[in-house]
């Protein structure tokens, strides 16, 4: 079985038939996955979305991109304590393209690790371009021992995804991994421990080999896990039973 830990699906602009991509993802394997929030309205449609649907879970957050526009609504969403609510996430900060001043993105990350300090749920961190500030934001609530999360999609490089690796956090691994032309980023995916990654597609985006082109789907994390089994030379089978056991682990699902 598979897990993926990071898709869009429940967006309305997504762009497939949703039951259609569920029925192709579990005829993959795919039994399991976690539709993720990307601001308060996008939060809701998540937890709207899974509710009544098998194996699928949700994750509740303010993306950095929707930083100025608040996060009030996450904490009430949280205080449900619904056991489909399985992840605070998507935030962190994002300075490539700045569509949220950075002080607000500061805010809205330290508020809502606040929050999933508070309900005890894991993290789903996105962080481009702004790893230098992050980490001290990180290491200031590292006094917390249910402080836990994966930094999904990751892209940057082998020095920073030492430093997830050593505060023990996941790595999200996607279709990037697959399509990935600099050597020492190939090199880095085939050397990250096992059992600390975690596999995703972020559908609709980040089409793995060979479907670019295409609209991502959550069947196609089979792909990802066979592109991580050709890296390290070992079975689909070992890569999917260790990832979906470090997914359950992480999420409790």
């Amino acid at each position: 079985m598979l897990i993926d830990t990071h898709c869009h699906i429940h967006e309305p602009d997504y762009g497939l038939p949703v039951d259609e991509v569920i029925k192709r993802a579990r005829q993959n394997g795919v039994d399991q996955l976690i539709c993720i929030g990307t601001d308060q309205s996008s939060s809701q449609r998540a937890v709207d979305f899974v509710a009544g649907r098998d194996g699928l879970y949700a994750a509740i957050g303010v993306h950095p991109h929707e930083a100025a526009g608040g996060w009030a609504a996450i904490e009430p969403l949280a205080a449900t304590e619904n056991p489909k609510i399985v992840a605070i996430g998507e935030i962190g900060l994002d300075y490539h393209y700045n569509f949220s001043p950075r002080q607000d993105q500061i805010k809205a990350l330290e508020a809502q690790i606040e929050i999933a300090l508070r309900h005890d749920l894991p993290i789903v961190f996105h962080v481009r371009e702004a790893f230098d500030d992050f980490w001290p934001i990180f290491d200031n609530f590292r006094s917390h021992s249910n402080l836990r999360g994966v930094v999904h999609s990751f892209t940057d490089t082998p020095a920073n995804a030492m430093e997830c690796l050593r505060r023990g956090l996941m790595i999200g691994v996607n279709g990037f991994s697959t399509f990935v032309k600099d050597q020492q980023l190939i090199d880095m995916f085939a050397g990250l421990p096992l059992d600390q990654i975690v596999l995703e597609t972020d559908a609709p985006y980040l089409t793995p080999n060979p479907f670019r082109g295409k609209i991502n789907e959550p069947a196609f994390v089979r792909n990802v896990a066979e592109h991580q089994a050709m890296l390290r030379q070992i079975s689909v089978t070992e890569v999917a039973q260790v990832t979906t056991a470090n997914a359950k682990q992480l999420f409790k699902i």
